[in-house]
């Protein structure tokens, strides 16, 4: 790997997140609703790889360029598209709401949402997408790793797609109102969209473990699980989910695995 080359794209790469993250910052403003920084994720996402891809010519294998920032687009497409959808018409996410309320109202609310709801995401995309842009610039052709790594991401991808699919036909059903879903993928994870999510960046990670340098990325994976299984992801969905007296919510954490897929726990009487 050409490590000036890639220290400018990595570098472009973050000027590329924070621009998406500052037009998603000027949409939250104009419109007083910031759950659309969900939506800029998976754009951030595309973003850099995309960014990755155009200055890794010349640089990396055109095998393994093309592969890494396809994968990232139709993840991140997909994900935005979907996010996009099931937002419209709704008022501020909760969790920007309980998130925003920390700061006086006004110009000082605007500002801490720059910095802890935008730029920090952008930090986080430049950072977990660090393994691709990496496979973006190895030379070598795709080997035995790159490979396992496609089939995790098609894994993941399925639990994310499918996960989000059956759950949006479960509550457009207006008898399931008020209801938890435990159908399909849920019966086996209480969160197959970030179980999936997990699966994807690994995947991505394997792009670039073809060679031994990809492995000093192992930070990234290891970071978006985190945030994932133990951070912003399922802890602080199932406290407002938790919180909302949601009938049979405990007797389904109680028989379902919390992150990985396992066959429902039996009731002991």
């Amino acid at each position: 790997m050409n490590a000036a080359a890639f220290g400018l794209g990595a570098a472009c790469a973050a000027g590329a997140a924070l621009l998406v993250m500052l037009g998603a910052f000027a949409v939250g403003v104009r419109t007083g609703r910031h759950r659309g920084v969900d939506v800029a994720w998976g754009l951030a996402f595309t973003a850099v790889a995309l960014t990755g891809c155009g200055l890794s010519a010349g640089y990396g294998d055109g095998g393994r360029r093309a592969l890494a920032t396809v994968l990232v687009a139709v993840w991140g497409l997909r994900l935005s598209a979907h996010l996009w959808w099931r937002a419209r018409g709704l008022p501020e996410d909760p969790r920007y709401a309980r998130m925003l309320a920390k700061a006086p109202a006004g110009p000082a609310r605007t500002r801490y949402a720059l910095r802890i709801v935008y730029l920090l995401q952008a930090a986080l995309v430049w950072f977990v997408s660090l393994p691709v842009l990496a496979a973006q610039y190895l030379p070598g052709p795709l080997g035995p790793a790159a490979w396992a790594g496609t089939a995790l991401w098609a894994v993941g991808l399925f639990f994310e797609a499918v996960g989000d699919a059956q759950l949006a036909r479960f509550k457009a059903d207006p008898a399931h109102r008020g209801q938890v879903m435990d159908r399909g993928l849920w019966r086996y994870t209480r969160h197959p969209n970030y179980f999936g999510d997990a699966c994807v960046w690994w995947g991505l990670f394997l792009l670039a473990a073809d060679a031994p340098i990809g492995w000093a990325f192992v930070g990234s994976p290891l970071l978006m699980t985190w945030l994932l299984a133990f951070g912003s992801g399922k802890p602080m969905l199932e406290r407002h989910l938790s919180g909302s007296d949601r009938p049979g919510w405990a007797a389904y954490t109680a028989r379902t695995s919390a992150f990985l897929p396992l066959p429902p726990r039996r009731r002991r009487d």
